[in-house]
């Protein structure tokens, strides 16, 4: 959106109402709270660098070569001098997680990426709501973003009294746990900012560090991503490490365990939100059965899915890696047998692991 003229910051201080009118137009758009912040990332950039000169980042080299787009918003928008914070709880009713993740030949797919694809339809959302705000101002610069560009999500989030960053690095609300979305609005209009979230409620609590699978958690609040679960199965498109394979179990698609321990989820709520309710039965599905799709059948079960994005030789490569994780039946080893020759070769090298674990050569 472009601006249509400019907007005297007294007019804004002369409606104290007005964030409250957001706020309910917010809730109208089905999200569970809005938050409004200033620019200030400084602390949380400083972190950044530090993590990106560790080599945390793996292969995402996109995440340095944004430069300080990525902490400094106004650099990203010029003009930019408030962000506006979204959270959209995603917890949807279905199979229970624990009981998932318990069942070696049952599919683990992240609660997140169940149902709709939630980019389009909170970036859709919050476009709406930007021309609420807009036609109510009658003018001002909006740009809504959802994990689209270099944006510190989290940090704006707690500066925007949202939560507070965990151990976990998950954006955490003592309300409503962590199983929600974050989206944003910049604006060049001078909002007036809440109250950032001035406390963490962590404690001594190490939970979500001592359950990670692949010990991915370096220290506190300090994620290495080269291990991390979500990385290799989302982000990762190459061989993935073997000593890392066996820990990652029946998890396919994302990992769920420092959000399933985290006490402060036990306030999270489900959610009301239809586009995210479980499609294909995605939320309890047998790994052989995954294995099974051709790619015309991916295409389309993935259809209005983040799950989409990784593409078919990478949800063939996760599947192979957990059907080698699985315990051994005859419809694990037929599955696995009928990959050996698989096209992709990066598809074939993690049969052929998979096989190794059930002790069965590449052909029988």
């Amino acid at each position: 959106m472009n601006p249509s003229q400019p907007i005297a910051s007294d007019h804004i201080r002369q409606d104290p109402a007005l964030l409250d009118r957001i706020r309910q137009w917010g809730d109208d758009l089905g999200f569970q709270a809005l938050g409004f912040t200033g620019i200030d990332l400084q602390t949380h950039e400083d972190y950044l660098q530090k993590w990106l000169a560790a080599g945390y980042h793996g292969d995402m080299a996109w995440m340095a070569h944004h430069g300080d787009k990525r902490s400094r918003p106004d650099a990203l928008i010029p003009g930019t001098c408030t962000v506006i914070t979204a959270r959209m709880d995603y917890l949807p009713e279905g199979a229970d997680p624990e009981q998932v993740l318990s069942q070696s030949d049952m599919a683990y797919v992240s609660r997140y990426a169940l149902g709709r694809d939630y980019h389009k339809l909170m970036r859709s959302r919050l476009a709406k709501l930007a021309r609420q705000i807009e036609t109510e101002l009658g003018g001002g610069q909006y740009r809504a973003f959802v994990d689209s560009a270099p944006v510190l999500e989290r940090a704006l989030a707690e500066n925007a009294g949202l939560g507070w960053i965990g151990k976990n690095t998950m954006l955490l609300n003592d309300k409503a746990g962590s199983w929600f979305f974050l989206g944003e609005i910049y604006t060049d209009i001078p909002l007036p900012p809440d109250p950032p979230q001035a406390t963490q409620h962590c404690g001594t609590c190490k939970a979500c560090l001592d359950v990670c699978p692949t010990q991915a958690f370096v220290a506190p609040w300090v994620l290495d991503a080269r291990k991390c679960i979500s990385y290799l199965t989302i982000e990762f498109d190459g061989i993935i490490p073997e000593t890392l394979r066996p820990a990652m179990g029946n998890r396919i698609y994302g990992c769920d365990d420092c959000q399933l321990v985290c006490p402060w989820n036990k306030f999270a709520m489900q959610t009301g939100e239809p586009d995210f309710a479980p499609r294909h039965g995605l939320d309890s599905i047998a790994l052989v059965a995954c294995f099974g799709w051709d790619e015309a059948t991916f295409l389309a079960r993935t259809e209005g899915s983040a799950i989409r994005r990784i593409g078919f030789t990478q949800w063939r490569r996760n599947v192979a890696v957990a059907l080698g994780n699985a315990d051994t039946s005859d419809a694990v080893m037929q599955a696995l047998l009928s990959a050996v020759d698989d096209p992709s070769a990066i598809v074939r090298e993690h049969v052929h692991w998979a096989l190794a674990q059930h002790n069965q050569k590449p052909r029988a």
